[in-house]
């Protein structure tokens, strides 16, 4: 079998398993484990066959014509690099993991049949993004998954926080889609042609009329879809979803569509030093933004949400610098020990009964009832705060060591400025991620307080995942060396400048944050002891108004004991504490920017259709009913009436001729 017909049934296979879950789900309910699972697992076999087959080397293209259009033309096509065939295989291995991790997750969802036919059609989406060689083909898989996420970040319908944030999400992503799709058309309008491979080769040729706008208009939907500021505020919302959707999103499909397509059209983006600017501004804000909120935050699906956030900023700001090898490396990497966090999350939330970092903090001996999460969960924390050797630190080296070669002026057409940029920031959020990493371990594993619920073993459908993913967030950035022949040729090990620089800042951002927890832990413990020496409603009284938010989670988990949770987020951020964990207001901003308007604006539209065209239309219906009811009144089948009025005519008639006619004879 040809590699292009292995890579042709690689988004086929979960594309079928979705329509028949969808079509089995109800009638045959024993196949849809099966339906969910088989096919993303062949799909993610047949994905390793075909990178195995590239082997990193040349570029395997073919198109075929799709239809004529009458303009430019659009092509079935598949284009299969180095930097398509391996984010193909961890599409498939992420999206295997989630539907496996998912048949005991949600063993009990009886909405379980649609969900997994959904992460299925999720899945076939970012493949088709992956390996299509036509921007048009793109599309139509970069908006199935927007469609998807919003059924699957709704999936617990019942509950308002789910239905507003599948809505956020959509209408977010559609925003940056809009421009995106216009920028789409500018390319294909100058090429003639939807095919990559035409559009790269007149970038080449110069012949792209207008860079800058192009460039920049593509930068809005992938802002949008890879969850960039300003518009990444639809990213933490959307934890209301089921946790392995959040996985699944946040490690290899949708957000990471963004940066995959900056990477194979980076020379559109190079092509304009201003759109290079605006891409490293608005990486670094989106890095250091997500840091400082992550440090604010108590729900521990909204840490990682930021955590996310942050290191796609990460591969924004290698893209900016013009280096898509680091990028792409980092993509991957990240996409490992990300899923890892996510599920492991989900088995801490099912094993703690809350979302809550400030509850699990107050619960002893968590660690021990999960052995398994916390091993992994302490990996993927490692990883994600880029500790060596672990793959996290490789691939993010391999950003900073991008970034220091354009600040040094050794990347051509990169502004010095975009590298200082990209690199102060990268090392700035270097240290952040470490700080909230190292608080989210303190906080989830080493609380004090009431014994931890005994919830018995984990499944081995969740638990061997977990260590599934574990190996690649360990092992994965020793293949640095060998993956640069895939990504360009370019170098991807770290140096020992950003080594030294970038370990250190991770290195100060968790011993910072370990003093601080010991620190706030000894202040809780004083705490503890004053409240044991005043009388208890004294202490209760003082307790809700020292620590409001602790009273509102332990009133929703009455089993976690009440009082204040040592938080070390709290002392690093001091008084900017308040507006990281709101998102920096940014989303009171767009209320009152967009919201309110477009609200009142619809309100106003509602009065004038109602009080103004209905009124119109009211009256041009009143007047023949009026008339209508006149003529119905006469209308009273009596002969003697219609007699008598016909006399009473007649009379009138002859009364008005006389006088007529004595007044003619007069004049």
């Amino acid at each position: 079998m040809s590699t292009t017909t292995l890579a042709v049934l690689v988004p086929l296979l979960p594309f079928l398993g979705a329509v028949a879950g969808l079509l089995l789900g109800r009638t045959a309910p024993g196949f849809v484990r099966p339906l969910a699972v088989l096919p993303a697992l062949a799909s993610a076999v047949l994905a390793v066959l075909v990178a195995v087959r590239q082997g990193g080397g040349r570029p395997v293209e073919t198109a075929t014509p799709l239809t004529p259009t009458g303009s430019v033309p659009i092509d079935l096509s598949l284009y299969l690099d180095g930097f398509a065939v391996l984010t193909a295989v961890l599409v498939g291995v992420v999206s295997t993991c989630v539907q496996l991790y998912s048949t005991a997750y949600l063993r009990e969802d009886p909405r379980y049949p649609s969900y997994a036919a959904l992460v299925s059609l999720f899945t076939a989406a970012m493949l088709v993004v992956v390996y299509t060689g036509d921007l048009m083909v793109l599309l139509v898989g970069w908006e199935i998954m927007g469609i998807c996420s919003y059924f699957l970040v709704g999936h617990y319908w019942e509950t308002e926080a789910a239905r507003s944030a599948s809505l956020k999400a959509f209408l977010v992503t559609k925003l940056g889609d809009v421009p995106f799709l216009i920028g789409l058309f500018a390319l294909a309008a100058d090429a003639g042609s939807f095919r990559i491979t035409e559009v790269l080769d007149t970038v080449a040729d110069g012949r792209l009329d207008h860079p800058t706008l192009v460039a920049l208009l593509l930068l809005a939907g992938v802002a949008g879809k890879s969850a960039q500021f300003p518009l990444h505020t639809w990213l933490p919302d959307a934890m209301a979803g089921p946790t392995p959707v959040s996985a699944l999103i946040h490690a290899a499909t949708m957000v990471a569509a963004g940066v995959y397509f900056i990477a194979r059209l980076l020379p559109v983006f190079t092509a304009s030093a201003a759109a290079l600017v605006v891409m490293a501004a608005m990486a670094a804000a989106t890095m250091i933004g997500s840091g400082l909120a992550a440090l604010a935050q108590d729900d521990i699906k909204r840490v990682l949400a930021y955590s996310t956030i942050g290191q796609l900023g990460y591969m924004t700001g290698a893209l900016a610098v013009a280096d898509r090898g680091a990028a792409v490396f980092h993509l991957l990497s990240h996409g490992a020990f990300k899923a890892l966090l996510f599920l492991g999350a989900g088995v801490i939330i099912h094993a703690a009964g809350t979302n809550s970092l400030a509850a699990m903090a107050r619960l002893d001996g968590l660690a021990k009832r999960i052995p398994d999460a916390f091993w992994t969960m302490t990996i993927g924390l490692l990883a994600l705060a880029a500790i060596p050797p672990f793959a996290g630190f490789f691939s993010k080296e391999a950003v900073l060591v991008a970034a220091e070669q354009a600040a040094a002026g050794h990347t051509a057409s990169v502004p010095g400025a975009v590298g200082w940029l990209v690199l102060v920031a990268g090392l700035l959020t270097a240290l952040l991620t470490a700080a909230y990493a190292t608080r989210l371990w303190l906080m989830a594993f080493r609380g004090k307080g009431a014994p931890a619920p005994d919830h018995g073993r984990e499944p081995l459908a969740m638990t061997g995942v977990l260590w599934l993913l574990a190996i690649p967030s360990i092992t994965f950035g020793l293949a640095a060396v060998p993956l640069a022949d895939w990504f360009d040729g370019r170098r991807l090990t770290p140096t020992l400048t950003t080594s030294l620089l970038g370990t250190g800042a991770a290195v100060v951002g968790a011993v910072l944050t370990h003093a601080l927890w010991q620190r706030a832990a000894a202040q809780t413990a004083a705490h503890a002891y004053r409240e044991a020496a005043v009388p208890a409603s004294v202490a209760a009284a003082e307790s809700a108004a020292e620590t409001p938010e602790v009273a509102e989670v332990t009133h929703d988990h009455p089993a976690v004991p009440a009082g204040p949770a040592p938080d070390p987020g709290r002392a690093l951020l001091g008084p900017l504490h308040r507006h990281a964990a709101a998102g920096f207001h940014l989303d009171a901003v767009y209320d009152r920017l967009f919201v309110r308007p477009v609200r009142a604006a619809a309100g106003l539209v509602r009065f004038l259709d109602r009080e103004v065209v209905d009124t119109y239309v009211s009256g041009a219906g009143a007047g023949p009913r009026l008339l209508g009811s006149l003529v119905r009144r006469a209308q009273t089948g009596n002969v003697q009436s219609y007699l008598s009025a016909l006399f009473a005519g007649a009379a009138v008639l002859a009364i008005a001729t006389a006088v007529l006619a004595n007044i003619n004879a007069g004049s």
